[in-house]
């Protein structure tokens, strides 16, 4: 999966606010959608935000910890499909 370049820009723009509120308040960590919401057949993965079907079910009721460990996720995916 090839990420166009606005996509990347707003994922990696939300990866940095998520890390910039280092809070334990999980309202504070911004949610990845940027409202392109397609699945990548070949990926299993969101192709607007990079976030598997898993991840956006449990994003609601995630605390703080566990939607930076998805954001830390996204990046790496970020990354590799940058690449």
């Amino acid at each position: 999966m090839k990420l166009a370049k606005e996509i990347s820009i707003k994922i990696a723009s939300g990866a940095l606010t998520a890390r910039a509120t280092a809070t334990n308040d999980a309202i504070s960590v911004p949610s990845p959608c940027i409202s392109v919401c397609k699945m990548d057949e070949r990926t299993g993965l969101c192709q607007g935000c990079l976030r598997s079907i898993d991840e956006i079910r449990r994003w609601g009721n995630a605390d703080a910890t566990n939607k930076r460990q998805i954001w830390a996720e996204i990046e790496c995916r970020l990354v590799q499909f940058s690449a």
